[in-house]
């Protein structure tokens, strides 16, 4: 089988390593990154949080991680996400080739709209560079209040009435960023895959709830307009 047919059986899977994916001249590509640390803070004094993962309110009230689109033939992969975190964030990061986890092809909307390759980073900060990030990019970030709205933390613990990461977790995404942050959870072995299922379980019925929520709030404003 020729290269180029192995790439596109690739392609059509979603997964390509990152020299494959620089090998689709026709693409675009988009690179975002998870950032965290590890923590001993608790919530409360008693549940352990262990985990500090940031993650963004974008402008489109949609989650997803800090980066954006690379011009491949002005920068490399690597030095377009820092300069997006840049923007973003408010301080400079060092991203290496060996912060890439992965890369996903992603269809495009339309058949004339041209080709998305996904790529996806992982870079482990101290705890104080973690809260620095979240201190700069609510002051001083280019794009604060503009693109991005604020950053988030992703609780990883679990709270009476199954609050914390299955509430998370039901919340509107952009693109794969909660598949990313899911698989990235497994691969790096923050959660147990126990723990992630029941989450997941629970997200589900609270997405359940959120719908039946929106169809009353719906109703509510039909019949508002109706009588005006």
């Amino acid at each position: 089988m020729s290269k180029s047919r192995k790439l596109v059986r690739k392609m059509a899977k979603g997964q390509l390593s990152r020299a494959e994916a620089l090998a689709c001249s026709d693409c675009r590509h988009a690179c975002h990154v998870m950032l965290y640390s590890d923590t001993k803070s608790q919530l409360f004094g008693r549940t352990p949080i262990k985990y500090i993962i940031l993650m963004q309110m974008r402008f489109d009230g949609l989650l997803g991680f800090p980066g954006g689109f690379i011009n491949t033939s002005q920068e490399s992969l690597e030095e377009g996400l820092i300069r997006e975190l840049q923007e973003e964030l408010g301080l400079p990061i060092s991203i290496s080739e060996n912060d890439h986890m992965d890369a996903c092809y992603a269809p495009g909307t339309s058949p004339s709209s041209p080709r998305l390759i996904t790529h996806f980073y992982v870079k482990k900060l101290m705890e104080e560079e973690i809260r620095e990030v979240e201190r700069v990019s609510a002051s001083t970030a280019k794009d604060h209040g503009q693109e991005v709205l604020g950053m988030v933390r992703v609780p990883l613990y679990t709270t009476k009435g199954d609050g914390g990461l299955s509430s998370f977790l039901s919340h509107a995404f952009i693109g794969n960023a909660r598949t990313q942050l899911v698989n990235t959870l497994l691969r790096l072995n923050l959660l147990s895959p126990k723990d992630l299922k029941k989450a997941l379980e629970n997200s589900l019925k609270t997405h359940a709830n959120t719908a039946a929520d929106l169809k009353a709030v719906l109703a509510l404003t039909e019949a508002e307009q109706d009588q005006s």
